[in-house]
């Protein structure tokens, strides 16, 4: 699957996060990607987000390493007349071009769309604007966060409002993209002809919002900063404690799951009420039936229980940190490595993670 794309030429004018992402699924399947990067900024600004920890003399950061894997890198003044004329050359060939410019700013660097199908027809333009192709707006994946009611949602009511620690908005742009390139090339395979592909930040957020924009739109139900609980399941996203002290979930999506939970955990029949019979009573008990819960977990190790749970089918998990999650061979098996000329190792994780078999 590496070699995939391999007669794809992919053109990206993006920096930061979603347009990148998107450039570096192609990469990872084999697509020659050219990152063109701004000569006059020093290059794509992720390069200087740095953690303290870092080589601050590197001319990469763990951030850029991210999603910048496996691509050829071309710095460029887009200002200066014979230095856009490079990019038009490399344009007349390739199959993609990924942009992530403020609307207009594209138009006035000469890299929008109704400029570059005039060397290429066949060319597929994906696009990511923040806020729409109407709106020039600075769109960072924070304030997108905070203005498409993730924040809001996140978070518990003592702590108020909080980010997700990833830039999740960015990603779920870039894989709306990657798709909509997808259906471009298809459609490119029947007609030989071009697109223009364009998905902002803003649509991502909303489209994902999900179960919890309908449960707004159909029942009324405005969700509140609630930690990780779920509104319509129970239990489901409650932190309970171990023996061991090592904190555990549970995602009992059925009844069938619940009572073999009970058994698991020696809950006699008894000390269930009808409060608990059926997903709707849990939710609406839900505190009550936490004590219950949290009561007899206290009595396994971690170890003992996921062994249980695994067995018997029931949703858990142990909360892991970062360090933890990658001393799991599942996810070293997803590590990929290059090294630069300057002998820098810079590490990631990939993203193309489906398998096509034959």
């Amino acid at each position: 699957m590496n070699t995939f794309f391999k007669d794809l030429k992919v053109i990206e004018l993006a920096n930061v996060l979603a347009g990148p992402a998107v450039g570096m699924f192609f990469a990872e399947l084999g697509a020659e990607v050219i990152k063109v990067e701004n000569l006059i900024t020093k290059g794509d600004i992720t390069r200087s987000w740095k953690l303290p920890s870092e080589n601050q003399n590197s001319s990469i950061s763990a951030y850029y390493s991210s999603i910048n894997w496996n691509k050829k890198n071309l710095a460029i003044d887009l200002n200066k007349q014979n230095e856009k004329q490079k990019i038009y050359d490399l344009i007349k060939d390739a199959d993609i071009v990924i942009s992530n410019y403020k609307p207009g700013d594209d138009v006035k660097l000469g890299m929008d769309y109704e400029t570059l199908k005039k060397l290429n027809q066949k060319l597929i333009y994906a696009q990511i604007t923040g806020f729409g192709n109407d709106s020039n707006r600075t769109a960072y994946d924070l304030v997108l966060q905070a203005e498409t009611g993730f924040m809001f949602m996140n978070g518990t009511k003592e702590s108020g409002p909080i980010k997700m620690p990833v830039a999740l908005i960015d990603i779920l742009a870039a894989h709306q993209l990657k798709e909509g390139i997808l259906i471009a090339l298809i459609k490119k395979l029947k007609t030989g002809k071009g697109s223009k592909v364009s998905v902002s930040l803003f649509d991502s957020a909303i489209a994902s919002l999900a179960n919890q924009a309908s449960n707004w739109l159909m029942a009324d139900h405005n969700q509140q900063a609630s930690g990780s609980l779920h509104p319509n399941i129970a239990p489901y996203g409650e932190l309970f404690t171990t023996a061991d002290k090592k904190m555990i979930v549970l995602a009992i999506g059925n009844n069938k799951q619940f009572e073999q939970l009970c058994f698991l955990l020696n809950i006699e029949k008894d000390t269930l009420s009808s409060n608990f019979s059926e997903n709707t009573d849990r939710v609406k008990n839900r505190v009550q039936l936490y004590k219950i819960l949290q009561n007899a977990i206290a009595n396994f190790s971690s170890a003992q229980l996921m062994s249980d749970f695994i067995t018997h089918n029931i949703p858990a998990g142990i909360i892991k940190s970062v360090k933890e999650v990658f001393e799991d061979d599942k996810a070293k098996s997803l590590i990929l490595s290059e090294q630069d000329e300057n002998l820098v190792v810079s590490k990631r994780v990939k993203t193309a993670i489906f398998n096509i078999n034959n």
